[in-house]
């Protein structure tokens, strides 16, 4: 990364957005270009040199950026892209952020002018709060980063990408097919954010719950505290990996009930057993 001097344009100054420009900032020889749509938060990034340059003009944040990272919801994501096609420096490449990558991929694709690349990416990264005042150049420390090429994409394109995943400190950077990607991530992301939800929409008995909280609770609920605005579309473009997640863990879920139903203390006990052992081979990356 030493002779990384592209200028990299970052599209929304939110929590990830203003993260990756605090990271980049270290790394690149080239210019980093912030756009967004408030003049305060433009005006707030260059005063505190996250940013080299700031824009809510699209045509004035676009026309250099040789790198463009979008940091904005998936419908923003490829409205942005199509809606801008013509501003786009040539040559540039483009990546992206967001949690769902099949139906982004599929849809800027086809509107995609010839000499820009579009490499789909997703930072498994993040952190309570929002906004430009909590992003930090370390919530990509150690993190895993998921690239999601397509046959269309230049092998110079993947490779920055990489770089920057690589900049930003991200230990593990995997490539791996989109529709790969939003199936996996339906068990691993979707899944655990809905079912914290339903966990903490289940408090019915009209009681006090915070006098009865432990850690297991806090640990099973802690992203029930969502974006709902994000999470639905996050959840609604994946949907069919989404349902096809609820209906393996609802068939787990009958049989275990079942199981305590009947009162059959062996079955309980090794179903337990077998998601500890399960539990204990995952590593998780932090």
């Amino acid at each position: 990364m030493q002779d990384f001097r592209l200028n990299v344009c970052i599209v929304g100054l939110g929590l990830i957005g203003s993260s990756y420009a605090r990271a980049l900032k270290k790394f690149t020889k080239g210019k980093v270009i912030g756009l967004d749509i408030s003049e305060e938060t433009i005006k707030l990034a260059v005063e505190k040199n996250i940013i080299d340059e700031g824009y809510i003009d699209p045509g004035l944040a676009l026309k250099n950026a040789d790198i463009v990272i979008l940091a904005v919801y998936p419908d923003l994501t490829e409205k942005f892209v199509i809606e801008n096609m013509d501003i786009f420096k040539k040559g540039a490449v483009i990546t992206d952020s967001a949690g769902i990558k099949g139906s982004i991929i599929n849809t800027i694709n086809k509107a995609l002018r010839d000499d820009l690349d579009f490499v789909g990416g997703h930072p498994m990264a993040g952190k309570e709060g929002s906004g430009l005042e909590n992003g930090c150049d370390s919530i990509f420390k150690g993190a895993n980063y998921l690239i999601t090429p397509t046959k269309r994409n230049r092998e110079d394109s993947i490779v920055i990408v990489e770089d920057i995943a690589r900049a930003i400190g991200c230990k593990n950077i995997v490539r791996i097919s989109p529709e790969e990607h939003d199936r996996i991530i339906a068990y691993t992301s979707h899944l655990p954010h809905i079912l914290a939800v339903a966990l903490v929409n289940s408090d019915i008995l009209n009681k006090d719950t915070s006098l009865f909280v432990a850690g297991s609770f806090r640990d099973a609920t802690r992203v029930a505290d969502i974006n709902a605005g994000l999470w639905t579309e996050l959840i609604m473009q994946n949907k069919e990996y989404v349902i096809e997640q609820l209906s393996i863990f609802e068939s787990n879920i009958a049989e275990l009930k079942n199981f305590i139903a009947s009162g059959d203390n062996s079955s309980v006990y090794s179903k337990l057993e077998e998601a500890r052992d399960k539990k204990r081979g995952i590593k998780i990356y932090v």
